[in-house]
């Protein structure tokens, strides 16, 4: 029997006909029994609703039946009746019954009962069992096919960039190190510093914290480009909206301004949300109804404004709202929570980096929508970005989101060899590191831009989930990086 081709939970629970004979393979939730019958609640991952087997005693033997726990593969032959329970139309009345793996119910850890998302990430191989992270990878993947479908609609290429190396695009210099050298024995230079000449890439190296740079190339012979890979940075943070890990989509556009940029960026928002609300409903209902639950004992003032499903709607039905960055200081310096000195970080002058406080009092408080500011000090911002005529300000955005504050970040990019040159002298980026970056704006410079969505952050805001370690399979953060 287990050799045979199985029907999956999903397409029976939709469109599996009474009277008809399948075989079905899963894991058990749960299983009831008395002398009479065995309620095993079986899921395949395929959806979060499990199908209920009904198992007859007098046909399956109690020996086997006691093999069935919770946590054990189980594979099932039976009939499709119709359901005399509530929830779903149709069960399945066993007639043959196979345990392919048992799982000890003293040892199991995930029992049948509410387990804490602290314990679960303890537990990371095992809880994509559980209907929280089920519902969250099956949307991660929902969003990761609507990412490619997006783009490829719309002509874009895909292209890999390197994952190792040799340049640090934000210049933070929170990079990992990509060596081959020995350890315990580093070969020295005469200075006394490691001799990276003799280390596999005849230079020092990291992990990318950015396909930016190698993506502008790219569309400035390939018209439109988008990146979605991995990016690592070494920051030592232990938030709940930071990974040392963690996926980037970064499209870079030719002949894109700042305008063209905030639009596309807007526009794939609303594409990723709305084909969310319109492929994962039933994983996105058990989330919506899973955050009422864990709200509805707090104070009124502890809750959000808007839950998930509402949010979702929130992105979809609402035209973003485009701010200048010295319009949204003096929203702020003038807001209520300011003057009161309810913020965390107070605004006093322009110039200020804005906080996660800030940018959600834009959205959810006085505007009430999402939000695209512009116009950026160019201080606070990288090298790479446009300057604008004023000289003090860039040709950056930053897209505002409920729940999240920034999930989006971009900027149309200086194509001026002059400008750009004159910008890394000021921030000390070394121009020799990057004369291939610099030679794109030697041979057929073009106006250009693109912008980065951190993919997590986005699943965060789609999942409701509120911790960003909770919204990716293994997380890494400073000190794990178990499994």
């Amino acid at each position: 029997m287990s050799t045979e081709r199985r029907t999956k939970v999903l397409e029976v629970l939709k469109s599996a006909e009474v009277g008809t004979s399948l075989l079905v393979k899963g894991w058990v939730r749960t299983k009831r029994q008395n002398k009479n019958v065995a309620f095993i609640a079986l899921n395949d991952g395929s959806t979060i609703n499990n199908l209920q087997l009904v198992a007859d005693p007098n046909e399956i033997s109690e020996d086997l039946l006691k093999l069935v726990t919770t946590g054990a593969c189980v594979a099932a032959r039976g009939e499709i009746v119709a359901s005399q329970g509530s929830g779903q139309s149709v069960e399945m009345h066993v007639k043959e019954l196979e345990v392919l793996g048992e799982a000890d119910p003293e040892k199991y850890p995930l029992q049948p009962k509410k387990h804490s998302l602290e314990f679960l990430r303890e537990i990371a191989y095992l809880r994509p069992r559980t209907n929280t992270f089920g519902a969250v990878y099956r949307i991660r993947h929902a969003m990761i096919f609507a990412v490619h479908k997006f783009f490829n609609d719309k002509g874009f290429l895909n292209i890999h960039t390197p994952i190792i190396t040799a340049s640090d695009a934000e210049g933070a210099g929170e990079t990992f190190r990509v060596t081959s050298l020995n350890m315990d024995n580093l070969p020295k230079t005469e200075e006394g510093t490691i001799d990276y000449k003799q280390d596999f890439f005849d230079k020092e190296t990291n992990l990318t914290v950015s396909g930016q740079l190698e993506g502008e190339l790219a569309a400035m012979a390939l018209g439109q480009i988008y990146t979605f890979g991995p990016t690592f940075r070494a920051e030592n943070s232990n938030t709940t909206r930071h990974l040392a890990e963690f996926w980037m989509i970064e499209p870079e556009m030719a002949f894109f301004d700042a305008d063209d940029n905030a639009d596309l960026a807007e526009e794939m928002l609303q594409y990723l949300v709305q084909y969310a609300l319109d492929n994962c409903e039933d994983d996105l209902k058990f989330l919506h109804d899973r955050e009422v639950e864990e709200n509805k004992n707090k104070k009124e003032i502890e809750r959000p404004d808007l839950y998930l499903m509402d949010r979702l709607k929130f992105v979809v039905d609402n035209k973003f709202e485009r701010v200048t960055y010295t319009e949204a200081i003096d929203i702020l310096r003038n807001s209520k929570p300011n003057k009161k000195k309810k913020f965390k970080y107070l605004i006093d002058s322009w110039g200020a980096d804005l906080q996660s406080e800030h940018e959600r009092y834009l959205v959810e408080k006085h505007f009430k929508k999402p939000v695209i500011l512009t116009d950026y000090p160019k201080d606070i911002k990288a090298f790479y970005m446009r300057q604008n005529d004023d000289g003090k300000t860039v040709a950056a955005m930053d897209i505002l989101f409920p729940g999240i504050g920034e999930i989006i970040g971009g900027s149309q990019r200086e194509e001026r060899l002059d400008k750009l040159e004159q910008r890394m002298d000021e921030m000390g980026v070394p121009k020799e590191e990057l004369w291939w970056y610099l030679d794109t704006r030697k041979f057929g410079s073009a106006p250009h831009s693109g912008y980065g969505l951190g993919f997590e952050r986005m699943i965060l805001f789609v999942t409701g989930m509120t911790n960003i370690r909770d919204v990716i399979p293994f997380p890494r953060t400073p000190g794990n990086a178990e499994f």
